[in-house]
């Protein structure tokens, strides 16, 4: 029941507050505080399951989910020292949040760009939560200890981490279109790589995905901060976080029980989800394209 009520606050708690950047943040330093916003995930990534491992391993489990608790309790006075949304203009009709979620779920059907970027962040997501299952056996299999697993989960937070230091320093120097796709065939290879099997070869294979993981997450807030309108941004960003939890966690269920039968064979078949991930970002007619053809069929 925790897990289930956690689950559907869950989009809220990411996508929700990070729609809310450009109230605070003039439109010049944007991208940079995009980057910073994307390492602050890097961060919990990194820092929550040792938090939690290590609460757990000195006070119990109940303790953990108490401090756990407590976190989020923290977190409550930046949320209400957030910008309040304006208010509607006096004769433009109100609408509810039913209709506000339809809508925003249309401007990502419509819109080229942010249905690109979402579907292949989504599919990446399958992929990250099939490499989440394999985690354990990995650490069993070629570390000597499934506990040894969360050395992986740490070397892929801070490969990410690092490498949106490294973007933050240079926010607009790839476009973040580009970088959605790319990312997700950088993760392709390294995915492949992990199913050698050597203990060094999965460190630096699970190093590359945390490279690539990393600026597809700062690249995709880009381009919704970019294509969302403004009374719609935070739908957008909630619609689309719970589309990438939702992969996630289907991705981690099909590969459980195949992980058990064939480590390696889990391993090719995550990566080849990471290639289709780039692959579908082409499948979307670009917005260009489109009216390319709308002014050829006019001529």
């Amino acid at each position: 029941m925790i897990a289930t009520v956690t689950g559907l606050l869950g989009p809220a708690l990411s996508g929700g507050w990070t729609a809310q950047l450009p109230r605070v943040v003039e439109g010049d330093h944007l991208p940079r505080v995009n980057a910073l916003d994307a390492m602050t995930f890097n961060v919990a990534s990194l820092a929550g399951p040792a938090l939690a491992g290590g609460v757990a391993e000195a006070l119990g489990a109940p303790m953990a989910v108490v401090v756990s608790v407590v976190l989020i309790a923290l977190a409550l006075p930046a949320a209400w020292m957030l910008p309040a949304r304006p208010v509607r203009v006096l004769g433009v009709q109100a609408t509810s949040m039913t209709s506000d979620l339809v809508a925003g779920v249309r401007v990502i059907v419509g819109r080229p760009s942010l249905a690109r970027a979402t579907l292949t962040s989504t599919v990446s997501c399958i992929a990250q939560g099939m490499l989440m299952a394999c985690i354990p056996l990995l650490g069993e299999r070629v570390l000597g200890g499934a506990s040894r697993g969360a050395v992986l989960l740490s070397c892929v937070a801070i490969a990410a981490l690092v490498a949106n230091v490294v973007l933050a320093g240079f926010p607009r120097s790839v476009a973040p279109d580009t970088i959605i796709w790319s990312s997700a065939l950088v993760q392709a290879a390294a995915l492949a790589l992990a199913a050698w099997g050597q203990p060094v070869v999965l460190i630096v294979a699970v190093l590359i995905v945390g490279i690539g993981e990393g600026p597809q997450l700062t690249a995709l807030f880009a381009v919704r901060h970019r294509e969302a309108p403004d009374h719609l941004r935070g739908q957008i960003f909630t619609t689309g976080a719970s589309l990438k939890i939702t992969g996630f966690a289907l991705g981690a269920a099909v590969a459980g029980p195949v992980a058990t039968w064939s480590l390696p064979g889990t391993l090719a078949l995550t990566a080849s989800v990471a290639g289709l991930a780039a692959l579908l970002f082409f499948v979307i007619p670009s917005a260009t394209a489109n009216s390319s053809e709308a002014s050829t069929m006019s001529t």
